[in-house]
């Protein structure tokens, strides 16, 4: 991976980042109740009575959070351990009811795994995963509703949530980046978790530390809590590891500490001393049994997974000619691969190609439309490109019938009769277009015998004009050459 430093008064600085990333479970329910796991819905209305933390409730463990846990570490390469228990994490806030978390500490249901990342200057690396563990989602505080007191809306409390904890392997804020982009997509190609930052159901914790580069060891780490964007934690990262650098310059040592990020004055703030894990008195919770799982259902998850992001690249890659750093465009979210093999799988392959990242993408991105919601199906385009590659319409007619399409809806073959666009192919007609345009620019056409051939364009341009855009260039140059050589 590419190299980053900070540059402080005694010289080069190397930042040291760890994230722990929570991932909310796609589930209907949550983690131990039958409440709803959905998300928008008015406060309070998606509570259990265990939700709730009412006394005497007990814990009843979520089969499909299970399974979506696993499946997730499959998909992370990682050790699957077929004995786990869940913890009680005590601490006390307003918005846990019960004054402990569900979680896991000594024994999480995945172990190492690893996660291969890309960054845009083709450079590659790994991030070490530690381990993920199944714990309840608490609470949310509302503290905008009104003047003087802080309103609780329990609804998010015990969601099922997975915490993906990557070794300190990461060195820059672009590998950050990467890392949690490769991992987002991990996740929503496996359906486990929809990796909506912005909605919450995947946020960040980031640990932060700086070392001069050849030190050994690590030292004094900040977590900068609940980050949810990608753009937030690489800036997190920059300005939390340029603090760092300032404190230890000046002859200070950096706190042990949890921190917020303020992406509005790109600063982090104190929020606590960071606790550690004695903090939370954390002991085996007596409602709940060890979870102990069966190989052969392991094997059969893993036997049931969807094809993965490296793993699709590589068959595009292989299947359809596209290189890799197209590869990568249309595999990044399944849903555009899937498109674009619907397109590419009877028609040409280059030519789907093209039009997906040019054009195509273009006019979505134009009218602020995602795949999923397309005004032109993958059967529309894949007709589109039929019409060009059979002849009945050139490239150039092709894009003005792709703009039809995305504004009215109707197949391309309906537009083109409409308008009357097909292409025309009689060289009967063609000739006679040339030889109109030859004979009025006679000057041209002896400056180009002289050896000015750049002129040819010229008369492809003219002729193409002539015919409102409609003749097959291809038969254009053929027959400019050979009128243009008699």
């Amino acid at each position: 991976m590419s190299s980053y430093r900070i540059t402080g008064e005694t010289g080069e600085w190397e930042i040291v980042v760890g994230l722990e990333v929570h991932a909310q479970i796609v589930s209907r329910s949550k983690l131990f109740s039958g409440a709803s796991a959905e998300y928008g819905a008015e406060p309070n209305t998606h509570v259990s009575l265990i939700d709730a933390g009412f006394p005497g409730m007990l814990p009843t463990l979520n089969e499909e959070c299970v399974a979506q846990a696993v499946r997730t570490g499959l998909g992370l390469k990682a050790k699957i351990n077929l004995f786990s228990r869940f913890d009680r994490k005590n601490y006390f806030y307003a918005d846990l009811p019960t004054g402990y978390q569900i979680s896991q500490f000594a024994h999480p249901i995945v172990g190492e795994g690893v996660v291969e990342t890309e960054l845009p200057d083709g450079s590659t690396g790994r991030v070490g995963i530690t381990r993920l563990h199944m714990e309840q989602d608490a609470g949310k505080s509302l503290h905008d509703q009104d003047p003087t007191r802080s309103f609780i809306d329990l609804n998010r409390a015990g969601v099922a949530l997975m915490e993906i904890v990557s070794e300190p392997d990461i060195r820059s804020p672009e590998e950050a980046g990467a890392y949690l982009r490769k991992l987002r997509q991990i996740l929503r190609y496996l359906g486990t978790c929809d990796g909506n930052m912005e909605e919450g159901s995947m946020r960040a914790d980031v640990n932060v530390s700086v070392r001069k580069p050849g030190e050994e060891g690590f030292r004094t780490r900040c977590e900068i809590k609940n980050v949810n964007s990608i753009r937030f934690v690489m800036q997190a990262i920059e300005v939390e590891a340029q603090r760092q650098v300032e404190i230890w310059e000046a002859g200070g040592t950096v706190d042990q500490e949890t921190r917020l990020f303020d992406h509005a004055k790109a600063e982090t703030r104190s929020l606590r001393n960071k606790e550690d894990a004695h903090d939370y008195r954390y002991f085996p919770d007596p409602d709940l049994l060890p979870l102990v799982l069966k190989q052969e259902w392991v094997d059969e998850l893993k036997a049931a997974l969807p094809e993965l992001p490296e793993e699709k690249r590589a068959r595009l890659e292989r299947e359809y000619g596209v290189t890799r750093y197209e590869s990568g465009v249309l595999a990044a979210e399944q849903a555009v691969a899937d498109f674009y093999e619907e397109v590419a799988r009877d028609a040409d392959a280059r030519l789907a190609t093209n039009w997906m990242l040019g054009d195509f993408f273009a006019a979505l991105n134009r009218t602020g439309r995602s795949i999923e919601d397309s005004p032109v199906s993958a059967k529309g385009l894949r007709e589109l490109l039929g019409l060009i590659s059979d002849s009945t319409i050139n490239g150039k007619i092709a894009k003005e019938v792709l703009e039809d399409m995305v504004e009215t809806g109707e197949s391309a073959s309906a537009i083109v009769d409409r308008k009357g666009l097909r292409q025309v192919t009689d060289t009967g007609a063609i000739e006679k277009a040339i030889a109109d345009i030859l004979a009025a620019n006679a000057d041209k056409v002896a400056e180009y015998k002289g050896g000015k051939e750049k002129l040819f364009g010229f008369f492809v341009g003219q002729t193409m004009k002539a015919m409102k855009g409609k003749a097959n260039p291809a038969m254009v140059n053929e027959l400019l050459k050979k009128l243009l050589a008699g």
